[in-house]
């Protein structure tokens, strides 16, 4: 390790220890940027403490909840994991995360798609897990082709890497196809049955990413993801190397069985979320089962897990369930809607629409989410609308026919709440600037009616 590199860490972990001793503060960047700007090649250099490998997560929807299954399944079979998991996920946190101790088995990083870029080359991961890939933030990240371009040129980058794609997005496979002809080793993983779940009103990608026929379907999972194939030119979705069967979805949450060649199947359940997990959960197992853990060691780290972060995070209070979730895009809100229908008791729903910087100033994606699916239900209560956007928000479900009143205080909105029967819950979706301010606020209230 050069000196700039020994001064940038000693720097970083300074940084850390000020913001955690004396001010308690989570510092998941500001250690990262210290030691930056001292050594802008750090991460390439404290990529060697890491004895068996890295494993970087990326994708538009679910890195944070698939890089956590993931860290605490390697810690659960006995390994010192570094990982950022509270989801900083540009290169400042992603050396933050790496700073702290001497050694480690393995790193687990979530990367922002563009911050790929910085990232692989520097690490050189073992694995890249790529998850899906919708329009979100386009007016930081812009159009998807751009988005994919930057993931082959980072894979370039870094030619060990093995590439672990979502075989059933026709976009991942665009840049898996991309980066195998230029060497990358490419292993996919989805769901091999057809769910009979209705399609999204409007998926992501219709179009073959060779020719540019439209693609065809044997079946959809949700939004573009599913069984394609292109008539025109034999683009198709690939033989999948680790695969979903037997899946069931319901309020009790999912179950599947995880099938590969290369070991028995395991049958995963976890008592959360959609179809979108299901592909999380796949991946999370893939990656484990390549790094040696076992099924029972897989299996016994769902029962037990938490993530606290915000990510369909549950709480009580008032004796009202309040189920919190993330959702930045249309893809995301979407599923988020059908999670909350899967729920068949009488509902009210919140939904905070910031635009902070980090959850990207164009708004206009509201108007791609099918929240006229909630007008085909009688079990939606109410709808109310909140965040910085909340009039655009409440413009846009007015069109959907639905009345949406702008509350903009989360005790008002639980006293709204209230007014449904015990034990009805209270679904509250937030984009990126809202989730912990509003995590905290549920915990303190959880808290107080204890």
């Amino acid at each position: 390790m050069s000196s700039k590199s020994v001064v940038a860490t000693i720097a970083g972990r300074t940084t850390y220890a000020v913001l955690h001793g004396l001010l308690h503060r989570a510092g998941s960047q500001l250690p990262g940027r210290v030691a930056l700007a001292i050594d802008p090649q750090v991460v390439a250099h404290l990529k060697s403490k890491t004895r068996k490998g890295s494993v970087v997560v990326c994708g538009t929807n679910g890195k944070t909840t698939t890089t956590n299954v993931i860290a605490a399944t390697l810690e659960a079979a006995g390994n010192h994991v570094l990982c950022n998991r509270d989801g900083a996920n540009m290169l400042p946190g992603v050396a933050s995360a790496l700073l702290p101790g001497h050694t480690a088995d393995w790193a687990v990083i979530e990367a922002d798609e563009l911050s790929c870029a910085h990232i692989l080359p520097q690490l050189q991961p073992t694995y890249l897990v790529l998850l899906n890939l919708f329009r979100d933030q386009l007016d930081r990240a812009g159009e998807i082709d751009h988005v994919q371009d930057v993931i082959v040129q980072s894979l370039a980058a870094s030619p060990a890497t093995t590439l672990l794609v979502c075989g059933d997005d026709p976009l991942c496979l665009g840049v898996a196809e991309r980066a195998q002809a230029a060497g990358t080793k490419v292993l996919a993983f989805g769901i091999n049955e057809d769910l009979g779940l209705p399609c999204d009103r409007v998926p992501e990608a219709r179009f073959c990413q060779r020719c540019g026929t439209e693609l065809s379907y044997a079946y959809r999972s949700y939004a573009q993801l599913g069984a394609f194939r292109c008539p025109a030119c034999g683009f198709a979705r690939p033989t999948l190397d680790y695969r979903a069967t037997n899946v069931r979805l319901g309020q009790a949450g999912v179950t599947f069985d995880f099938t590969c060649d290369e070991a028995d199947s395991w049958q995963v359940s976890l008592g959360d979320g959609g179809v979108y997990i299901v592909y999380n959960l796949l991946a999370a197992a893939a990656v484990a089962l390549r790094a040696g853990v076992d099924s029972a060691t897989f299996l016994q780290t769902l029962d037990g897990f938490d993530p606290g972060n915000g990510r369909l995070q549950h709480f009580v209070i008032g004796d009202h369930p309040v189920v919190l979730n993330l959702a930045k895009n249309p893809t995301g809100l979407n599923q988020n809607i059908s999670l909350m229908l899967a729920d068949e008791r009488l509902k009210a729903l919140y939904i905070i629409i910031n635009d902070e910087a980090n959850d990207g100033r164009d708004v206009s994606w509201l108007w791609d989410v099918d929240f006229e699916r909630l007008t085909e239900r009688q079990d939606v209560s109410f709808v109310m609308a909140g965040g910085h956007r909340a009039n655009d928000l409440q413009v846009r479900l007015k069109y959907a026919g639905i009345a949406a009143p702008v509350v903009l205080r989360m005790d008002d909105v639980l006293d709204c709440a209230f007014v449904l029967p015990k034990q009805n819950p209270l679904y509250v979706i937030t984009n990126y600037s809202a989730l912990w301010p509003t995590k905290t606020k549920l915990e303190q209230r959880s808290q107080k009616d204890e």
